[in-house]
C-alpha cells in the first residue's frame, strides 16, 4: 500500500541570481507539488523564474513554467498549483533577479 505524507517539500534563498534547484523527489517516490510561496524580503523589486525538468537540471525557457515573473518589494506571491514529479533526476528549481531577495518555499505530497 501506498504512504501519502503531505510536507514542505522544499525551501530555498540563493545568494546569487543563478538558478537553483529547490526540490528533486527521491528513489522510488513521487511528489505532487501543490503550493509555491515566494516572499521577496527585499526593499527592492524582482523578478522570478521557476523551472521543473523531469529528466535532468536544464533551467532555460525549455522547461520555464514561470518566466521574469514580477514581485514587488516585501510581497509574498502563493501559486497553488498540480505539478507531478518522479523520481527519474528531476529537478524543481528557481532563478531571482536580485541576490537574496527572493525566498522559496515548495509544499506538497510525497507517494511512496
Amino acid at each position: 500500500m501506498a504512504a501519502i505524507q503531505e510536507k514542505q517539500l522544499g525551501q530555498a534563498r540563493e545568494s546569487s541570481t543563478n538558478a537553483v534547484s529547490v526540490y528533486s523527489p527521491a528513489i522510488s517516490v513521487t511528489a505532487i507539488i501543490k503550493s509555491v510561496v515566494i516572499c521577496n524580503q527585499s526593499g527592492a523589486p524582482a523578478t522570478f523564474r521557476i523551472f521543473l525538468d523531469a529528466d535532468g537540471t536544464t533551467y532555460d525557457q525549455t522547461t520555464a513554467l514561470y518566466y521574469d515573473s514580477a514581485i514587488a518589494a516585501a510581497t509574498t506571491v502563493q501559486i497553488e498549483t498540480f505539478w507531478p514529479m518522479s523520481d527519474v533526476a528531476g529537478n524543481l528549481a528557481y532563478r531571482s533577479s536580485v541576490s537574496n531577495a527572493l525566498t522559496i518555499s515548495i509544499f506538497g505530497a510525497e507517494i511512496s
